[in-house]
């Protein structure tokens, strides 16, 4: 009896190298791609239109009003120099006002006045909390203050300074009046803090 012969396995097909050099072409484009345009997934409440995120934002601010409204009396008690003290006193009352103020944005937007956690805030207070633990009470103390201070006025210059192009762009006019009145007195208050410390007291901490 004949034995029949097993039909011989084809060996697979090779590439050729023109194609080898293509795909591997290919590939490292790819990944030149994702590694120069990385882009963050967005959250599923992401805002999807400027109104969203100035919304965003003013909860932003408005968490972050209320946080400096608690640390302000920290810093206060904290400080020596008669001017400084006041300064942070009088901040205080304007930062209520300016609690007062963002409500009314929310009131005029007709949204519920809410709250979202503000880390750069968040940071900048630790920062402040840090500052004050590693310094002497006196003049040192003082001028670790009105850096901590000054930062904080900084962010909130530049955030208020954001939201009223975003407000006046929307054309939303009560909330571009209230975040112009903070945003001057945020700039006056910055104002303050380096005449305070530019007259005398950074001189008595060299001398402390």
């Amino acid at each position: 009896m004949e034995t029949k012969k097993a039909p011989a396995k084809k060996a697979p097909a090779k590439k050729s190298p023109a194609k080898k050099m293509t795909a591997t072409a290919t590939k490292a484009q790819s990944k030149i791609q994702v590694k120069n345009n990385p882009k963050t997934p967005a959250k599923k409440d992401a805002a999807k239109s400027l109104s969203d995120l100035f919304e965003d934002s003013l909860k932003d601010i408005y968490w972050a009003e209320k946080a400096l409204s608690k640390a302000l009396p920290k810093m206060q008690k904290n400080a020596t120099d008669p001017k400084l003290k006041q300064a942070l006193g009088d901040h205080l009352e304007e930062t209520k006002e300016q609690i007062t103020r963002l409500e009314g944005c929310f009131k005029a937007l007709n949204k519920k006045a809410e709250a979202k956690k503000c880390d750069a805030m968040q940071g900048l207070l630790d920062e402040g909390k840090s500052i004050m633990e590693e310094t002497e009470p006196g003049a040192v103390r003082d001028a670790g203050i009105i850096a901590a201070s000054q930062k904080v006025e900084h962010y909130e210059i530049a955030t208020y300074g954001t939201l009223a192009a975003y407000a006046k762009i929307l054309k939303e006019k009560e909330c571009l009046k209230h975040l112009l009145s903070t945003l001057d007195e945020e700039k006056n208050c910055n104002n303050l803090l380096t005449k305070i410390a530019d007259t005398n007291l950074n001189s008595k901490a060299i001398k402390a």
